[in-house]
């Protein structure tokens, strides 16, 4: 027998339409972000940042609109011009830096990103903006990974974990992730040490967005095999973790216990990016579903719940190694998606491309 509300939920759902679905279609590779051009490739390569910063080999690219009106792009672990792609990731590689952080005003990207500058040492090379002690892999304090960026309450934030053991491909472990703010357009960095996030906590890693003066963080636990958690903040509170709220479906808004937080888009995911969509009303989430084999997107037309079963972008059958994907910020009412996606085996970032549209009813 159905219990009352069981039964009400079942005859409600029954008598709602389900709103059509977002399909992203088009999807392409438009050109390469960092390192040199590979061999036989004929991708446009506007930035060569070997040449230009030192950048050979570099991943992510976590994109956000700052306050000047630039475009800040976060890269993680970042080795030297004489890095050479071999069978994946960093090798032997040298000059490494935990982190370095590239600007762009470039509002077309239909021939590539192109970057006016990396924040760079006093040699003009990218310097590392997060410091990281370097330890040895699992022996301590081994590198400091961006994971998302936000402007709000006019400052830019910067969202990092702090990596103990990088352990088998797609599981890892942290110290802690923490905030980092700059009042000065991304120039000089300091820790809010208002904010911190326990290894075992549901947002090791985070993608911000913000909407009606509210800063939202969907968050993963450290690794690729977690669910989708959700919090928020006021702009002007995302430096003051006590202040902040988690989701719980049971309950709603949940202010200071994180452990309440409940799933809202289910494992596996990793390396998450989140934005809103005039146009289309809709939140919008892309992430690697490793099940799945694909970087995936999903969306939604409330950022609590009900959001729609992942729908491939790219799968790594034609991308060996995929991984990263980060929306770049465009006009809120675009109907084409721009993020930048991660290839282990050449270790380096590319710009890519999907237009949306609403499902035919």
């Amino acid at each position: 027998m159905l219990l009352l509300p069981a039964f009400l939920a079942m005859f409600e759902s029954k008598g709602r339409a389900q709103p059509p679905a977002l399909l992203p279609y088009h999807v392409e590779r438009v050109a390469r972000v960092t390192g040199a051009t590979g061999v036989k490739e004929i991708l446009p390569n506007p930035n060569k940042t070997d040449l230009r910063y030192n950048v050979g080999g570099t991943d992510l690219g976590i994109a956000w609109r700052m306050g000047n009106g630039a475009v800040g792009l976060f890269f993680g672990d970042t080795y030297g011009r004489g890095f050479k792609p071999g069978t994946g990731g960093p090798g032997n590689a040298g000059d490494w830096r935990s982190n370095v952080l590239a600007f762009s005003t470039d509002k077309n990207l239909s021939d590539g990103l192109t970057i006016d500058a990396m924040l760079p040492d006093a040699g003009g090379n990218a310097r590392e903006v997060i410091a990281s002690r370097h330890d040895p892999d699992c022996k301590g304090e081994h590198t400091m990974i961006p994971t998302a960026a936000i402007h709000a309450g006019g400052a830019d934030y910067v969202h990092c974990m702090n990596i103990h053991c990088w352990e088998v491909p797609g599981k890892w472990t942290t110290n802690y992730s923490a905030l980092f703010k700059s009042s000065n357009n991304g120039k000089t960095w300091n820790r809010c040490p208002g904010v911190r996030f326990a290894a075992g906590s549901r947002f090791a890693q985070a993608a911000f967005v913000k909407r009606n003066g509210m800063v939202y963080l969907l968050g993963t636990p450290a690794g690729r095999q977690g669910a989708i958690y959700l919090a928020r903040a006021g702009e002007q509170d995302l430096a003051f973790q006590e202040r902040y709220e988690y989701w719980c479906d049971s309950q709603g808004w949940v202010k200071h216990e994180e452990a309440r937080a409940t799933p809202v888009i289910e494992a596996p995911a990793g390396e998450l990016s989140v934005t809103y969509n005039e146009t289309f009303q809709r939140w919008i989430v892309v992430y690697l579903d490793v099940s799945r084999k694909a970087l995936v997107l999903s969306d939604s037309e409330n950022i609590e719940k009900g959001w729609s079963p992942p729908k491939i972008l790219v799968k790594s059958a034609d991308y060996p190694g995929l991984y990263g994907s980060f929306i770049y910020p465009l006009e809120a009412k675009d109907t084409r998606l721009y993020f930048l996606m991660s290839v282990w085996k050449d270790y380096n970032v590319f710009l890519m491309k999907a237009d949306l549209k609403l499902e035919a009813n």
